[in-house]
């Protein structure tokens, strides 16, 4: 509908996209999650260092409330009629009566990170989570998604469902988990793990070979080994003393040692790998004095943490039409050395362009009374009160004469 179409009073259909009928059929008519159940839970479950990235981002997202602010000009929301009040009440202190903020809040972003969707469903007056991978995504030929059906038994249409969606190439529909791309690390790093494992579960001893110049038969082979087993079992302590006859002799089955088999080396290579695909700077998890851990904490907000805020807050603007925005003024590593932070505000204060009160504010401190008032510099021209005070003192008539 053209702009003009209003003035003239002509009603006519919004145009779609004529592409969207190739778009649905290429995607398919349902969409379900793309990810396997187990891969990236098990990983969370099981490998440390995937198990505190996951929760480092998950815990910090979480942390950082919506500031609602006035509606969006020129924005249609998905929802009418819902007061500010309640959007700021279901974004920032209780989404449904069963749940708190911050549990609610993690359990959208560990979605996010595990299925790479996040799908909220909105009643009217409170939020509810449905778990992605549960839900199914049911594409339109005409606009874009015809509703969602959750575990194939509860139907939902659009305008009930939030969907937040991760970064994807494959698809408009569904996005990738931050994980995918460290999944081989994490198979190869589980790997190592589990060989480790049972390298120690089989007595951390190398498989023997025993020699014979003759030739043994099944039976006698079979009652030798387990004499082998039961005798020299690393576990029970393996020290009693074992007689070879017959011309046997032992051989180790490899030259491997027990430091040949550390893998300390590439266990922490692959740490880092999946730490940096996850978009959490390894010198974070490693602790220490180190005079880099400001800036990569800093750096680890601005390009991990806040990305991730903003896209949910998009979401939310969008569906409820208020202006949302972030508020990181209790997060320490977005905030000035209070040094900086003191000499800042001072020379706003004693320059005239901030008044007390408001430095106070902005340092989350309460207002003083009779600190309203702008302080304007002496040596300002035209800043005193009276122009004819200053300058040279008058002269005494009397000592003149």
């Amino acid at each position: 509908m053209a702009w003009y179409d209003r003035l003239l009073g002509i009603d006519r259909e919004e145009k779609i996209n004529p592409a969207q009928s190739f778009i649905s059929m290429e995607e398919g008519l349902t969409i379900d999650t793309r990810e396997i159940k187990d891969n990236y839970r098990s990983a969370y479950e099981e490998l440390e260092v995937v198990n505190r990235a996951v929760n480092m981002i998950v815990d910090d997202v979480s942390d950082i409330p919506f500031e609602v602010q006035e509606k969006i000009k020129g924005i249609t929301p998905v929802v009418d009629n819902v007061r500010r009040t309640r959007v700021d009440l279901v974004l920032n202190k209780e989404p449904n009566p069963f749940q708190d903020i911050n549990t609610f809040k993690r359990n959208l972003i560990i979605d996010l990170l595990i299925d790479g969707n996040i799908f909220v469903y909105f009643d009217g007056a409170h939020m509810y989570q449905l778990p992605a991978h549960n839900v199914t995504i049911h594409s339109d030929t005409k606009s874009y998604i015809e509703g969602y059906e959750y575990d194939g038994h509860i139907d939902y249409s659009p305008k009930e469902i939030i969907h937040i969606k991760e970064n994807s190439f494959k698809s408009i529909y569904r996005g990738v988990p931050r994980l995918k791309p460290a999944y081989r690390t994490m198979y190869l790093l589980d790997n190592m793990r589990k060989f480790q494992d049972n390298f120690f579960k089989n007595g951390a001893v190398p498989g023997l070979v025993l020699k014979s110049p003759n030739t043994l038969s099944e039976r006698i082979k079979e009652r030798m080994l387990q004499a082998w087993q039961t005798r020299y079992n690393p576990k029970s302590g393996g020290k009693r003393p074992l007689i070879l006859d017959g011309g046997l002799e032992v051989d180790s089955l490899t030259k491997i040692n027990f430091k040949e088999l550390d893998f300390q080396s590439s266990i922490n290579a692959n740490e880092k790998i999946i730490l940096e695909a996850m978009g959490v700077p390894p010198i974070l998890l490693d602790g220490g004095n180190n005079a880099n851990i400001r800036p990569n904490h800093r750096l680890y907000y601005l390009e991990t943490i806040i990305p991730i805020v903003r896209k949910v807050g998009y979401a939310f603007e969008r569906y409820f039409g208020f202006k949302l925005s972030e508020d990181v003024s209790n997060i320490p590593a977005l905030q000035p050395e209070l040094r900086d932070q003191a000499a800042y505000y001072q020379a706003l204060v004693n320059s005239g362009i901030m008044t007390p009160n408001e430095a106070r504010e902005s340092l989350i401190l309460e207002p003083i009374e009779g600190f309203d008032e702008l302080r304007i510099p002496a040596n300002i021209a035209g800043s005193a009160v009276d122009p004819e005070e200053g300058g040279r003192p008058p002269e005494n008539e009397e000592t003149n004469e």
